[in-house]
């Protein structure tokens, strides 16, 4: 992983000992604990870019800081309701299906159907989306 975040430039390239070890420094083993830390709150590669390049800026703004914070927030609460309507929508169709030794089972058949897009008004799912098929 280290490499990797040489190769996308949150990390500099490191020093190189006379056997071609990398060597790296307290600073650089503090910008991996900042990296790690990003990365635990589910930040992007590219803000953790931008995280890194306000965290050295001494002259930055913390409202920059903020609001990429913010953006994230907002993004993770998306993605908790995207997910909790999926665990409703399973639930749904876990309760319509008998889960005996019948063949018919209407999770399979709400799978095998065509797949339910974004309702660009309502952003959501579209009506009736989380609803389990009819037996």
């Amino acid at each position: 992983m280290i490499r990797y975040y040489e190769s996308i430039g949150l990390l500099p390239a490191p020093v190189r000992a006379e056997s071609g070890y990398r060597t790296y420094g307290a600073s650089d083993l503090h910008t991996l604990r900042f990296v790690r830390r990003a990365r635990d709150l589910g930040f992007s590669m590219e803000a953790i870019g931008d995280l890194l390049a306000l965290w050295r800026d001494r002259d930055r703004s913390s409202a920059q800081v903020k609001a990429i914070a913010l953006d994230h927030v907002a993004a993770l609460r998306r993605r908790v309701r995207e997910l909790e309507a999926m665990a409703g929508t399973l639930a749904d169709l876990a309760e319509s299906c008998c889960g005996d030794d019948r063949p018919d089972c209407p999770i399979l058949d709400d799978l095998a159907e065509t797949p339910h897009t974004e309702d660009p008004h309502t952003d959501g799912p579209p009506a009736g989306a989380a609803r389990a098929p009819d037996r």
